[in-house]
């Protein structure tokens, strides 16, 4: 997630700055899509909630950051 925001950082213009925040949020989506599939698999000793949650602030802050560029 912060790989995209960081390569995307080199961008000559604001849309294509923007266009990296959206495969940071994919990434995330990717990432609790994972963490939800081990959950099932019961891989956790507790469950990850809390981490999804934060995961969920992390694409909020994302999606409002991009629409400030755009």
């Amino acid at each position: 997630m912060t790989n995209n925001i960081a390569e995307g950082s080199g961008s000559y213009s604001k849309p294509g700055f923007a266009q990296f925040f959206n495969f940071s949020r994919r990434s995330i989506f990717e990432t609790a899509n994972i963490l939800i599939l081990l959950s099932r698999e019961q891989a956790f000793a507790e469950p990850p909630e809390a981490t999804l949650k934060e995961l969920d602030e992390i694409s909020r802050m994302i999606h409002a950051f991009r629409n400030s560029l755009l």
